[in-house]
């Protein structure tokens, strides 16, 4: 959300500039639209800690700005869905302010208070645990110390959830991206976590027994409402994790971190991770290489190479499940890298900077450990053309642009004809008109000396797609097969489709 478009030159995208780009998203040949986090927040963590759960946030514009947005996505056939953070809120919202005031008040449960602590850690570094003066309690935080865990034990606070979704749907959104939704807390504060060499293990504080029931009330609620859509983030890394919240009653579909997250590339890795999806994943798997929360797809698979990532956007884009196209990878956006604590946005990265300082290390040093761990490095300004701020903005941007944005820009790629943005719209322009790219089943699913091959069937219709990585050979094609889309000649990483 806040570097997609501005339109005011705060150096913030807003809802005006992202529905001046909707033509752009057309064009494209995008179905949806996922947005990151908008409701009204301190942005501690980037919009991730909500302190009114009806109010678009100033930076975004106002409620009727995201309703002409969603008017407009709507007429384009563009839907909609909005990350809804349900786990805990900002210490700014008016339930938090309530509940600390003291023991009695109709909020305090709102929260998980305590008088004495136990072991548990928060995600983002340090303990889990702040003591508040006015009551003498601890209040719980699986993450920054300004964003308290709600308590999903207390029917009050899955009523007001309950409210708030139908706030959102009633407005004609399409459907939530639940953030970090495993971590609800159901079952309340239970035993210590165990300590492994050292580091905390995160096993009672995560996928409490109750988690699947709070997800069937989020389902019945937004089941409510005809033609809706929910994705979840499981913070886990374990596909029999994933495979057990998605279902008819659960969630639709479920982040596979295993496969979007790969840290390098590895061609055996990524066909593995099919393979482990179509085994044992119920509904469709998720198909992403990119989100707000990794490196960029082009530095951290890609390795810079456009082939490459032109034959990676083939895979995701044809392969069985839910297509997932991050911001600025169809230009093969690349990553910024802090050069000093103050071009550092991310509280994540912040933290372990901090840290790190406390540890005895140099600010050098730190620095170092605050880049590994920052999730700035995907969030620059979407590079839109060679103007000042990359077209994004008429003024400084909330986080520093890409230095390379003058070359790679969507006013330029979209003149050149073998650009890796018309590789993309091409191959989205292919899936949205082949019924079998988007519901067919594996008829096979093969890899062998870096070549991935399958082939996917519906009906009497059968497509193939073939991937090479890091060859120049070209693939031959059948005798009487219709070639569907294939990468430029000569390409290091090339693809070829073809109807059988």
């Amino acid at each position: 959300m806040p570097s997609y478009a501005d339109s005011n030159g705060d150096g913030y995208g807003d809802f005006k500039g992202m529905t001046d780009k909707l033509d752009y998203l057309k064009s494209l040949g995008v179905k949806g639209i996922w947005l990151t986090p908008f409701l009204a927040s301190p942005k501690v963590d980037n919009g991730y800690d909500i302190a009114d759960y009806y109010q678009v946030d100033p930076t975004y514009g106002t409620n009727e700005d995201f309703k002409v947005f969603l008017q407009s996505a709507h007429q384009k056939g563009i839907k909609v869905i909005m990350d809804m953070v349900l786990n805990h809120t900002s210490t700014d919202s008016k339930w938090f302010k309530e509940s600390r005031k003291s023991k009695e008040n109709p909020y305090r449960d709102y929260y998980i208070w305590k008088d004495k602590p136990n072991n548990w850690e928060s995600f983002f570094g340090g303990p889990a645990w702040e003591k508040d003066p006015a009551t003498n309690q601890y209040y719980y935080h699986k993450f920054d110390v300004r964003m308290a865990d709600l308590n999903w034990q207390n029917p009050a606070v899955r009523d007001e959830i309950r409210r708030v979704l139908r706030f959102w749907l009633d407005m004609g959104v399409d459907g939530f991206r639940l953030d970090v939704i495993n971590f609800l807390n159901t079952d309340g504060i239970t035993v210590d976590n165990p300590v492994k060499d050292g580091s905390q293990q995160h096993v009672n504080d995560i996928d409490q027994p109750g988690v699947k029931d709070a997800m069937r009330l989020i389902k019945r609620t937004v089941s409510e409402y005809p033609e809706r859509f929910i994705v979840g983030e499981i913070g886990s890394d374990k596909i029999e994790v994933l495979k057990q919240y998605q279902g008819e009653d659960l969630l639709d579909v479920v982040f596979n971190f295993n496969f979007g997250s790969i840290p390098s590339f590895s061609a055996q890795r990524i066909f593995d991770e099919l393979v482990s999806m179509e085994k044992n994943m119920s509904n469709y798997p998720t198909l992403f290489f990119g989100s707000h929360d990794m490196p960029r797809m082009m530095d951290r698979l890609a390795e810079g190479k456009p082939d490459r990532a032109a034959a990676l956007a083939a895979l995701i884009l044809t392969a069985k499940g839910v297509p997932f196209v991050y911001y600025g990878e169809e230009i093969g956006m690349r990553n910024i890298i802090a050069d000093n604590l103050s071009e550092i946005k991310d509280i994540q990265g912040r933290t372990h900077y901090k840290l790190a300082i406390d540890q005895g290390k140099t600010s050098e040093e730190a620095l170092l450990e605050a880049n590994k761990n920052n999730r700035d490095k995907s969030r620059s300004p979407m590079q839109w053309n060679n103007k000042p701020f990359a077209g994004f903005s008429d003024k400084t941007s909330w986080i520093k642009v890409s230095p390379d944005y003058r070359d790679i820009n969507v006013a330029r790629l979209e003149k050149e004809k073998l650009s890796l943005l018309q590789t993309y719209k091409e191959l989205i322009t292919l899936r949205n008109r082949e019924r079998v790219l988007q519901y067919g089943t594996y008829e096979t699913l093969e890899f062998n000396d870096n070549r991935l091959v399958f082939t996917r069937t519906l009906g009497n219709d059968k497509i193939t797609v073939v991937i090479r990585f890091g060859t120049k050979e070209s693939e031959p094609v059948p005798a009487k097969a219709e070639i569907l889309l294939k990468s430029k000649a000569g390409s290091t990483d090339s693809f070829l489709i073809f109807r059988n």
